[in-house]
């Protein structure tokens, strides 16, 4: 133990410029050793990742899905104000009928019907676990998708008043 001890003082000193007392570190002048090693060429180790913080686990129950607060309400209801508008103005341009026109005229199952197949086809993928953020990338993300839904709701709603103040169709 004394011989180690003899060389390791002996490797410090001699790697060590001297210095007046004053100048070295208060560590040093108490007497203390400070002692430096390095690994052997090949042996370092690698830095390890950052582990990553658990995902938050998606609720799939039906409740918790539809809750105020919930992925599905508004993403649903931008989803078929999204298609409600396109074809709210696609059906303007071709017949020149208004949104209650277009309701009145055969367009109430169309929209029943498009409103239990969207709902579905929104519901299906969180019932089993898949949140909307893990498929979004690129352009196409999630909050596009709900940024569009929500001018889409607002689209259909000032068509709808447009329509009502005016007494006609839009276009």
């Amino acid at each position: 133990m004394a011989t180690l001890a003899t060389f390791q003082s002996a490797l410090v000193a001699s790697h060590v410029p001297r210095m007046s007392s004053s100048s070295l570190p208060r560590r040093q002048r108490a007497g203390l050793m400070v002692v430096r090693c390095q690994a052997k060429d090949g042996s370092e180790e690698q830095p390890q990742a950052t582990p990553q913080p658990p995902k938050p686990k998606v609720s799939t129950n039906f409740s918790d899905l539809l809750a105020f607060s919930g992925p599905a309400p508004e993403r649903i209801n931008g989803r078929l104000a999204m298609v409600g508008f396109v074809s709210a103005m696609g059906v303007e341009l071709v017949r020149g009928d208004d949104v209650v026109a277009q309701l009145v005229n055969g367009g109430l199952p169309w929209f029943v019907g498009t409103t239990v197949l969207l709902s579905i086809a929104s519901l299906v993928p969180l019932l089993k676990g898949v949140s909307v953020q893990s498929k979004s990338d690129g352009v196409m993300t999630s909050d596009a998708e709900l940024w569009n839904g929500r001018f889409a709701m607002l689209g259909l709603v000032a068509l709808v008043f447009t329509e009502y103040l005016t007494g006609g169709a839009l276009v």
